[in-house]
């Protein structure tokens, strides 16, 4: 019998959940509890399975999101997730059917980009998605760091906050924190209720961590937040306690930096374990020691695919003024064409469709690659992901494109 491909209804919701769960190798069985609970945070007209003889094998599922790009301007994405085939039925074109089904939509829908999260590397550069932001998460020997007395900058103040408080002040927080990104994305009423407890997954171990602000004290304005847990560990009488942030975010300089001193105050402290964090991040140089700070993992995070090349490449700034003619190679035809850029003095861009002569072809992944200002075009060039048709040009991308903090997407979706 023939592979079935379709959106979902509210009765599919039980067996496409234990799909899922076998794609990524958890137990099958699922509640009726937790059948509700998930049903709340999807759109089903946005879900997909695949069915063969009746039995959903294979998953699939997008969110709408606004990424920051370069300059804070804010652009519709899709950003997809859930995407799993079940061992019995790799190889048969089930994820390249729903990812062609779900770019199409997205076109339909009027998005510029599309966003997901890759857990291998070589699956989504085929559908021309590109490694769009990295992450770095550091252990830190706290008892190396050489650090001094901690002091709150003037006019600054630490509170802990409650998980109520938490759901009240992080949204608008987190706007702020956002529009200064590139790379971020919006967070909804529901990933609050889920990082704060309101809403729990009945399958996943829920404790509740500890809330910490930042506050402004002359405009009583937060300006950081950090989420982070303890683990009680003793050798005999000597306290060996690791600390485990979840997120940090803070829309100052003076509030990163007296949330890390105070996160690295804590009592018992032996190890503090950052989470994902930016390449570039101020953490290990803020410490006397940096080399206190080990980089325990780092990896490509984001992908991104470009749909509407003109929209994306006019929505964002630029470094430099100047002009690249752009052939953009795209296999599903989304964005595929040739586009001259061109950026004014005051860093804005306008993108247009042009028969000139092209400085550089790339594919469409190269150009989710540079899009947010992570990759080099220059090396890009040298790997053979992009070709340089007039001397300089990779050069000049380079110059345009990258920024001066590097792109960074806190969030998994």
């Amino acid at each position: 019998m023939s592979l079935d491909v379709r959106t979902l209804t509210a009765s599919d919701l039980p067996q496409w959940l234990r799909a899922l769960n076998r794609g990524f190798l958890h137990a099958p069985t699922v509640s009726d509890e937790e059948v509700e609970v998930r049903r709340d945070g999807m759109d089903l007209d946005r879900t997909q399975g695949a069915y063969d003889d009746g039995r959903c094998v294979a998953t699939f599922r997008s969110m709408p999101r606004e990424l920051t790009v370069p300059g804070g301007a804010l652009l519709d994405a899709s950003a997809i997730t859930n995407v799993s085939v079940n061992a019995s039925h790799r190889r048969r074109g089930l994820a390249s059917r729903m990812m062609a089904n779900e770019l199409t939509a997205s076109c339909e829908r009027g998005d510029a980009l599309a966003i997901l999260i890759a857990a291998e590397h070589p699956i989504y550069g085929r559908f021309g998605f590109g490694p769009a932001t990295t992450i770095t998460e550091w252990e830190v020997d706290v008892p190396r760091t050489q650090l001094g007395p901690f002091a709150l900058p003037d006019g600054g103040r630490i509170d802990f906050a409650d998980p109520a408080e938490v759901l009240k002040l992080g949204p608008e927080l987190h706007e702020r924190f956002r529009r200064l990104t590139p790379g971020a994305i919006n967070r909804t009423d529901r990933w609050w209720e889920l990082s704060t407890g309101a809403v729990r997954i009945p399958s996943a171990d829920w404790t509740e961590p500890l809330f910490v602000v930042y506050r402004d004290t002359a405009s009583d304005r937060v300006d950081g937040l950090a989420t982070y847990k303890v683990e009680e560990k003793w050798h005999g009488m000597y306290p060996d306690c690791p600390l485990t942030v979840s997120h940090l975010i803070a829309t100052t300089p003076d509030a990163e930096r007296a949330l890390w001193r105070y996160l690295l105050s804590v009592d018992w402290l032996t190890k503090l374990r950052t989470g994902n964090r930016p390449p570039d991040d101020l953490l290990p140089d803020l410490l006397g020691d940096p080399r206190s700070a080990r980089v325990d993992h780092s990896s490509d995070f984001m992908w991104l695919r470009v749909l509407d090349a003109p929209r994306a490449l006019a929505a964002r700034t630029y470094a430099a003024p100047g002009t690249l003619v752009l052939d953009v190679v795209d296999p599903g035809g989304f964005a595929s064409g040739r586009f001259r850029l061109d950026v004014a003095p005051d860093s804005t861009a306008s993108c247009a469709p042009t028969t000139a002569s092209h400085d550089l072809t790339l594919p469409v992944s190269s150009l989710g690659a540079l899009y947010l200002g992570d990759a080099s075009a220059v090396r890009l060039s040298a790997l053979g992901h992009l070709t340089e048709h007039r001397p300089g040009s990779a050069a000049l991308a380079d110059t345009l494109f990258r920024t001066p903090r590097r792109p960074w997407c806190p969030d998994i979706f």
